[in-house]
Order: structure tokens, then sequence, then C-alpha cells
């Protein structure tokens, strides 16, 4: 008598399952055959599926992006984040790093820290659901990725504000320290790296997101003739932030690998480097921020460089340090561009077309891993400059955002596919493998291919304009592709 783990049992179980769902949709197909044109397996090739993380920072300290204002009914709160999100999807954007931490606060349900007050007015007040779910929640349901961004160490934007009871300056003290008109956890201190770390991982662990974020806030700007009190060399200050950052790392992948982390630090290393730049910041040595060492150990799974100036001139030009940032290190380079500075006060007079040609360069310059993230969403959705329109021309057809090879390489499974023609209308319907989190459908129209949708897995299945061949690819959480199911008209 053979003996069959519990474990090896379900899986058995599992896979006839999947193959008896395979059967009833191929019967389903096959009985639909009489209202309409079935499709049949094909021995063809559609090219390679497009890659690119098209992201949008998503603001929250000051009311930047979302919510528009403090104490905004539920209801209206909700209405203007879909709209964010059905922006992301007209103009085929993929991931919404969303900030959810802006001063040791929470846009989530917490028991660490208290409600923010950008959502009610009053820190420490419910706004009568979670803002993180239900992102989460719409922005999947669009097939677009949320990254949870932090800002691990800044405790008060302002210390006029009053507090909760809940927040780290009031249970914990002892580890922050005032700076002008705000307060700071100390990154030097133990306890304030631990207390940061276990905020991050809670998220983690407890939501489904796709991404960490972190900015460069690790260490305040300097400010007129201000010091951060803390007895520590910049050196000591880099090894505090190493480990944090490192640990983070580690911390995220134990928990969920698919999950990414990703890190967008001031856009230049240093002054001088490369040879030519020039700024008035050392992020370096005033923000503790050895980014290049973190992109060349592979403690990110990508880094987004805010490279907020123009093409021209050479002093802080956006393909120098692009192509420079894309020498230091093996994991993708997502660079930060400023499209909030389209007809702005700050950079008076640059035009839409300064963005679509960085966009350009990203996909052309150094160790090319397409994606970029635009800062931010509001100049998205007010089409500043007719950005949208602009987008469109390079924005082509819906991508994937690239998948994560050094995480994890399993292939995983073609769907189960099947399609009906009727009219000008094809529906496809998959039923895929348990490790699937989104399927890609690809139309042939005549001899052009085109990606048509990219869908979340539970969609299960979808309309798109009447087509001669289709392509399903199941896409796991890593990004990484199944081969194509290829189907043609009978």
């Amino acid at each position: 008598m053979v003996r069959v783990s519990g474990r090896l049992a379900f899986a058995a179980d599992a896979g006839m399952f999947g193959v008896m769902l395979r059967v009833i949709l191929l019967l389903g197909l096959m009985m639909a055959g009489a209202f309409g044109q079935a499709y049949v397996p094909v021995r063809e090739r559609p090219p390679e599926l497009g890659r690119e993380f098209r992201g949008a920072w998503v603001a929250t300290v000051y009311n930047i992006d979302w919510p528009s204002r403090k104490g905004l009914a539920a209801e209206t709160q909700k209405a203007e984040m879909r709209r964010i999100l059905d922006k992301l999807v007209e103009l085929k954007m993929n991931a919404m790093v969303f900030q959810v931490r802006p001063e040791c606060d929470a846009l989530y349900r917490s028991a660490v820290e208290p409600w923010s007050g950008w959502l009610t007015g009053t820190q420490g007040k419910s706004p009568g659901y979670d803002p993180l779910g239900y992102a989460i929640e719409q922005a999947h349901a669009r097939g677009i990725e949320v990254h949870a961004w932090f800002n691990p160490f800044r405790a008060r934007c302002n210390n006029e504000s009053p507090v909760s009871r809940k927040h780290v300056t009031r249970t914990q003290p002892g580890m922050t320290r005032r700076y002008g008109t705000m307060t700071w956890c100390d990154p030097g201190d133990p306890d304030a790296r631990a207390h940061a770390l276990r905020v991050i991982l809670d998220v983690v662990q407890r939501y489904d997101v796709d991404g960490v974020h972190l900015d460069d806030y690790f260490y305040p700007y300097p400010k007129g003739g201000l010091s951060f009190v803390d007895g520590r060399t910049p050196a000591q200050r880099r090894a505090s932030i190493d480990g944090f950052v490192k640990g983070l790392y580690e911390g995220v992948k134990r928990r969920k690998p698919w999950v990414r982390v990703g890190i967008s630090p001031f856009g230049i290393w240093r002054p001088g480097v490369p040879a030519g730049i020039e700024a008035n910041l050392d992020s370096f040595e005033q923000l503790a921020g050895d980014s290049r060492k973190w992109l060349a150990k592979g403690w990110v799974d990508y880094l987004a460089p805010q490279l907020y100036w123009r093409i021209e001139p050479r002093k802080q030009s956006f393909p120098v340090l692009l192509e420079w940032w894309r020498k230091q290190g093996s994991r993708p380079v997502w660079p930060g561009i400023a499209t909030s500075r389209i007809e702005s006060s700050e950079d008076p007079g640059r035009p839409a077309s300064e963005i679509i040609h960085q966009i350009d360069l990203t996909r052309k310059l150094g160790r090319v891993s397409h994606g970029h993230v635009h800062w931010s969403a509001k100049a998205l959705l007010e089409n500043r400059g007719g950005i949208s329109r602009s987008l469109a021309k390079v924005y082509t057809q819906p991508v994937a955002v690239p998948p994560m090879p050094w995480v994890s390489r399993r292939v995983p499974a073609s769907p189960g596919v099947g399609a009906m023609a009727k009219g000008g209308v094809t529906q496809v319907r998959w039923v895929p493998d348990d490790r699937t989190a989104k399927v890609v459908v690809r139309a042939r129209r005549g001899r052009v291919w085109r990606t048509d949708r990219i869908c979340p897995v539970s969609a299960g299945s979808v309309e798109i304009p009447r087509a001669d061949a289709i392509a399903v690819v199941a896409l796991d959480r890593f990004g990484t592709a199944s081969e194509p199911k290829v189907l043609g008209l009978r």
C-alpha cells in the first residue's frame, strides 16, 4: 500500500480540479458554437510581451494628490481615489505609489500608529473605512499595482499641529528629536529603526500590497543653520541607514518574496558625480543616503532616483544622470520624472514634450529595464500642458511590469483558454492555475499584434474587439510570464 501525504493528495486533487475546470470551459464553448464562431489552437507565436513600469506617486502629505482636502466624507474620498485609478487605466499605466505613512501616522487600520490627520483633519480620528484596503481593492480590479509608500523617520511635519495620544512623540518621546518646525525619529536610535521596520512589515503581512516604497527622507534636508543634534558622524549615520535598508529588504522577502522593495533617493548621489554634475545638496553626506551601495548590493528591487531636471543643461542633465545610475548595479533603475513641473513656477516654460523625451530616453539609455514614475498623479489628472494627449503617443498599449528573475525564475503554467467571436466582439475566458495573478490578453488583427487587456485573474473573462487570433498569457506575482496560449478563428 502506497501512502500519500496530505500535501501531495491536496496537490493531486487541485490538479484534477483544474483539469475538470478546463473540460467544463471547453464544453461550454463548444455548446456556444451555435451562437458564434469558435477559436481553436493554432501554431503561431506573437511578438514578445511589452514590459515597462509606468507608475505615479500619490502623495497624501499636505493633501498634494489625495484626498484633495482634509475632512471629506468617506464616499467623496473613495470617488477621488477611483478617479485617480481610472486615469491611470485610461493612460495605460500600471502602478500607483501610494503614501500611507507621511509622519508616523497611518492611512490604514493600525494597532501601532494613529489615523492620519490628512484624512479627517484630526490625527487619530477614523475616516470610517480603510483607505489602503480600498485602494488595493480598486487598483487590483483595474490591473494596477499598489506600492505602499512610507516615510520611515519623519514624525511631524509641523510641531504646531496637535497629535494623537497614540503618536510616537507621546508614546516614545525618547527616540524623537526636534529639527526646526519638524520632529524626527532619530535613525541612529535602534529603537526608532525597529519601530519603523515593525510598522512597515505589519503592512506587508496584513495587506495585499505589490511593493514597499521609501523616499529620500532618512535624515531631514538641511535648513538654514539648523543641525540635527545626535552626536553622530555622517559615516555613523550612513551605517544606521544601510542597516535599516538591508533589514527591510530581508524582512519583506522573508514574508512575501513577490513584494517589490523600491527606494526613491535624491537624484544626484554626490555633487560632481558623474563629472560636471552640480548640486546644492550632498545626499550621501547630509541625508545619509548611500543609495549607490543599496543598488550595488541588491538591497532593492528597483531604484527610482528623483531626476526632476531637464535634459539640458549638463550640470543636472537627465540623460547624464540616468546613464550613470544604470551603471551602478544590476537591478532596475526607474527614474522619477517631474511631470508636475510642466508649466509650473518651479520650471517656467517646461513643455509636456520634455517629459515625453525623457520617457524615450528611459527606453534607450544604459542597462535597460524599462520604467519611470511620474511626480505626481495630480499633474496627470489636471492634464497639465496637454500631457495626457502626449502620453497617448508613447503609451500606445498596456504593458506588464518587468519581472524579478533575481527572486524567482519559476514559470507559471499557461492558462486554459477558450474564445468565441460574435459580431464585432471576441469573448475570451480562462482557467488559470493557483499561481496566476494577472492574465494578459493579446490580439492579432490582420498582421498586427497588440496587447488589448491586462486583467486580474479573478475577472475570469473579458470582451475585446473582434480579433483574427488571440494569445493569452498568465503572469504570477513576480511578473513572470507563462508560455502564450494562442488561438485562431476556426
